[in-house]
């Protein structure tokens, strides 16, 4: 999992590399918009790294720390994935002579990326799978439909800023919910052994 993992990122720094360097031949780059979205990103990744590395200690300090830094990279991309799947189409600028072709060329690895990185989690013995996990992945996407009616537009106006940030810190709790312990649920008493 480690390789593919590294082999999809050496992957998506190539293709980033020639999209960006098509892009800046085609003199497509301008100056970027401010991005308000990366300073809440990186202070949740802060977040979740030290609760799980806190919260993880029974399990041991090295199952503790690699949960931890799993959980750290696997929270944004409970985020990127649908997010990308939902935007690509709106990529700007458009590169000719064929943007369909470097939408492609900047997506699929991008997307190996993003499931090699959620696939890291099948390797911590922290992990578990939740009904609040679930509960949480579907509010953001709930949170993703009220974004829809706005166009899912750049976070440079209240709105998409908000909703942008409100369905990033209900992915970092549905990824965070994966990692804490789970209350034991009611026992169900089975049949008797004892003797009548």
């Amino acid at each position: 999992m480690l390789v593919a993992w590294g082999i999809t990122i050496v992957a998506f720094l190539t293709c980033l590399f020639i999209y960006v360097h098509h892009a800046r031949r085609e003199h497509l780059f301008h100056t970027a918009p401010a991005d308000p979205i990366t300073p809440v990103t990186a202070i949740c990744v802060i977040v979740i790294f030290v609760i799980i590395l806190v919260s993880g200690r029974s399990h041991g300090g090295r199952v503790a720390l690699v949960g931890a830094v799993i959980g750290a990279m696997a929270a944004p991309m409970i985020f990127e994935f649908p997010f990308d799947l939902i935007v690509m189409t709106r990529t700007y600028p458009p590169i000719p002579p064929d943007p369909a072709l470097y939408r492609v060329l900047f997506f699929a690895p991008l997307f190996l990326v993003e499931f090699a990185t959620l696939s890291l989690l099948a390797l911590s013995p922290m992990v578990k799978l939740s009904s609040v996990a679930f509960f949480v992945f579907a509010l953001m996407l709930l949170v993703f439909a009220a974004w829809s009616l706005y166009g899912f537009g750049y976070p440079s106006a209240p709105v998409p800023f908000a909703l942008n940030v409100l369905s990033k810190i209900l992915a970092f709790i549905a990824a965070l919910s994966l990692f804490l312990p789970q209350r034991a649920g009611a026992s169900v008493p089975g049949p008797s052994t004892t003797p009548v």
